[in-house]
């Protein structure tokens, strides 16, 4: 019972995150992934494994380089240094998510179209 009640939680606040990390009209949006717009099953499926492992390893970057976003517009570094630990959670789980689920074509969008090296 304590484990499923755990379980509950957990899945609850995952749910949650995205909502709290960008409340407040911030500029998030949710977006497809850039592997839908392929044609063939296997490219699909290939691109979907590249976007999950680049968001499952590369989502700890979301960490630095959101605060320093808010520090460059001027905006209040604390509230950057939690949306980039929220927003890297919801990348690594997002990664995850695709990378175990490669061979199936379904997206799940990430905020902002997932990590970005840019």
């Amino acid at each position: 019972m304590k484990k499923a009640i755990i379980a509950g939680l957990l899945v609850y606040a995952v749910m949650l995150m995205p909502k709290v990390a960008f409340a407040g009209g911030t500029e998030c949006e949710f977006k497809a992934s850039p592997w839908v717009e392929k044609t063939s099953y296997g490219d699909k499926m290939t691109g979907k494994l590249e976007f999950g492992l680049k968001n499952l390893l590369g989502g700890w970057t979301a960490i630095f380089s959101t605060p320093t976003n808010f520090q460059n517009e001027g905006k209040n570094v604390y509230l950057g240094t939690v949306k980039g630990l929220v927003k890297s959670v919801i990348y690594t789980v997002g990664g995850a998510l695709h990378t175990l689920t490669f061979p199936i074509p379904i997206d799940v969008p990430l905020p902002n179209g997932g990590v970005s090296f840019e």
